[in-house]
C-alpha cells in the first residue's frame, strides 16, 4: 500500500474513532447516585457536565417529568426537543397550551456552581420525592433526576416492559435462563 494510500486509511479510521469520541460527549449516559450536601446541593456528574459544556447552555433547565415522579433536565438540545414538541401543534390550540404549561410554565433554570453543583428548588424535590440522594439517569439528549428506590423501581418496571416488548418483536425469543422441561 502506497503512503498516501496509507494516510488516507489512517485519516478515516482516526476521524471514525473522534467522531464517536465527540457523539459521547455530546449525550448523557449512565447513571450516577450523589448526596445532597448540607446546603442542600448536590453535584452533577463531570460527564454530564461536560456534555453540559459541549451544549453551551448556560445552566440546568429542568421540568417535572410528565408521568412519572422524576425530574428532566438538560441543556439547549433538550430544549430544542421541547420546542419541536411545540411546534407540531397550532400556536395557542389546546394541546400547545398544555404541553408548554407542563414543559416551560414549570421549568426552572438552575445556577451550576464552579464546583459543579447545583441547588434543586424545594418543588422539584416535592414532585419527585427527593431527600437526601439524588439518581441521576442519561437518556441521550437529557437525562432525568430521581429519588433513588423509586429509580430503582421504575428501573425494574422498564427492564419487564422492554422484556416483553422483545417477546412480540422477536420470534421464537425466551425470556435468559428460562428452560424448557427438553432442554433440563
Amino acid at each position: 500500500m502506497k503512503s498516501r494510500e496509507m494516510t488516507g486509511l489512517a485519516v478515516r479510521v482516526f476521524g471514525r474513532r473522534r467522531q464517536a469520541r465527540a457523539r459521547a460527549m455530546d449525550e448523557f449516559v449512565s447513571t450516577f447516585t450523589n448526596r445532597l450536601d448540607a446546603k442542600g446541593r448536590v453535584s452533577i456528574p463531570a460527564s454530564f457536565r461536560t456534555v453540559l459544556a459541549v451544549d453551551g447552555f448556560d445552566g440546568l433547565y429542568c421540568c417535572p417529568t410528565l408521568d412519572r415522579q422524576a425530574v428532566d433536565a438538560g441543556g439547549n438540545r433538550f430544549r430544542a426537543t421541547i420546542g419541536s414538541s411545540l411546534s407540531s401543534f397550532p400556536p395557542f390550540s389546546e394541546d400547545h397550551e398544555y404541553l408548554s404549561t407542563t414543559l416551560i410554565g414549570e421549568s426552572e433554570i438552575l445556577k451550576i456552581d464552579g464546583d459543579g453543583r447545583v441547588v434543586l428548588s424545594e418543588a422539584l424535590k416535592a414532585h419527585a420525592g427527593i431527600g437526601e440522594r439524588v439518581t441521576f439517569v442519561g437518556q441521550g439528549y437529557k437525562f432525568q433526576i430521581w429519588e433513588p428506590e423509586r429509580f430503582v423501581a421504575y428501573r425494574e418496571e422498564a427492564k419487564a416492559r422492554l422484556r416483553d416488548i422483545r417477546k412480540r418483536l422477536v420470534p421464537g425469543h425466551r425470556a435468559a435462563g428460562v428452560t424448557s422441561e427438553s432442554e433440563e
